[in-house]
């Protein structure tokens, strides 16, 4: 047990397979490419379980019944860019009709703060539920503030999806935003002095689309 209130760790087996392969080094970037795809479609079952459903009345072939469909929910995804869009496509796949906004975030080096260069998201913050796409977790500060960032244009309704998270960066999101669920696929040991997630997967844009 991690002991961290906001976090869910998804332990589904498919996502731990992938996830072990996505760590190797020796990972090309189409395979890199391909299962960040794959992990973020999969946990999206787990992050959207618990979106209200309303009865819907249908005509099949044979006769009128009454099925369930996702009750109203303005479902938005919000990539941190540009590590975040490497999750989008997993996810527009299981939710095709959601709208997609976006942060541009990067973390200065020195000082491993967020700075912001982009910020637009659909009308209607208010109304929606936002899932905030990042592949890694780290010290924290780039998804707390893409969410401050949410919240300060008139999100009420925030969770944040990533793949890999360090126990820094979960207890900074709790810390400054304790009202947002974190869903990982891991919760790795530690940071190490260059803020990087140990054991980590590397620089998760750079693996992605082969920069340094």
């Amino acid at each position: 047990m991690h002991g961290f209130p906001n976090l869910t760790v998804v332990e589904h087996p498919l996502i731990q397979h992938k996830l072990t392969v996505l760590r190797s080094k020796d990972t090309s970037k189409k395979i890199f490419r391909e299962l960040v795809d794959e992990i973020s479609m999969l946990m999206g079952y787990e992050v959207t379980k618990d979106l209200p459903l309303e009865p819907i009345e249908i005509e099949t072939p044979l006769e009128r019944t009454v099925g369930y469909m996702v009750s109203g929910k303005k479902l938005t995804l919000v990539p941190v860019l540009r590590a975040g869009l490497g999750m989008v496509e997993g996810m527009l796949r299981l939710m095709p009709s959601v709208r997609v906004g976006h942060i541009g975030l990067y973390r200065e080096h020195d000082t491993l703060q967020p700075v912001e260069y982009y910020f637009k998201i659909p009308p209607e913050p208010e109304a929606r539920d936002f899932l905030v796409l990042d592949p890694m977790l780290a010290t924290g500060g780039s998804a707390s503030a893409a969410v401050r960032f949410l919240k300060e244009n008139g999100a009420v309704r925030v969770r944040l999806v990533c793949i890999v998270a360090a126990p820094e960066g979960v207890q900074r999101m709790l810390d400054d935003h304790p009202d947002v669920h974190v869903f990982a696929a891991a919760l790795d040991r530690q940071l190490n002095d260059h803020g990087y997630i140990l054991p980590g997967l590397g620089d998760a844009g750079d693996r992605l689309f082969g920069t340094r």
